[in-house]
């Protein structure tokens, strides 16, 4: 009897592990850039990006300005200037330059940090959206089809309007 017990119990536990095996995942997809880029709030942060931005473009702009011109007066006055002028003019033109460079890649650092911190509050609000839906719908998994490319897709699996009716999107 006791063994007839073990049998049953290894037969039930092999047919648990079994129907467990065969349970599938559900997989959905949504293009997460595309959702952020739809939020009514997106344009917002974009147009304060965009003031940001326009700060280090105008800079960058009285920079080459200032580049062009000292270049302009060099290129009229070196046939008359004597070396030691000559070479400190260069150098103080290639100065310009460098500055020029070194505030270009420090101002990209600056943007970007600024559009991070702009984009987080809208992806943290879609994460949760896409998590919510995904529950409500019975997905184990969601992908970011902006990063990747399917080649079949099951239009149903797509997360989209419904993510967008969660956040009140049309």
């Amino acid at each position: 009897m006791k063994k007839l017990l073990k049998v049953a119990l290894v037969a039930l536990c092999f047919l648990s592990v079994g129907n467990f095996a065969k349970a599938q995942s559900k997989i959905g997809y949504i293009n997460f850039d595309g959702l952020i880029g739809q939020m009514p709030e997106a344009k917002t942060v974009k147009s304060q990006l965009d003031i940001y931005s326009k700060q280090f473009t105008d800079q960058l702009a009285a920079m080459q300005t200032e580049l062009q011109n000292k270049g302009q007066e060099f290129q009229k006055t070196q046939a008359s200037m004597t070396d030691a002028v000559r070479s400190a003019k260069q150098a103080e033109l290639q100065d310009i330059q460098k500055r020029m460079q070194d505030y270009n890649t420090n101002a990209q650092q600056k943007f970007e940090e600024k559009s991070n911190e702009l984009i987080k509050p809208l992806s943290d609000k879609a994460h949760t959206a896409v998590e919510a839906v995904a529950k409500e719908k019975g997905y184990t998994y969601v992908v970011n089809s902006a990063q990747t490319q399917f080649i079949v897709a099951p239009v149903t699996d797509d997360l989209m309007e419904a993510v967008k009716a969660k956040l009140g999107i049309k």
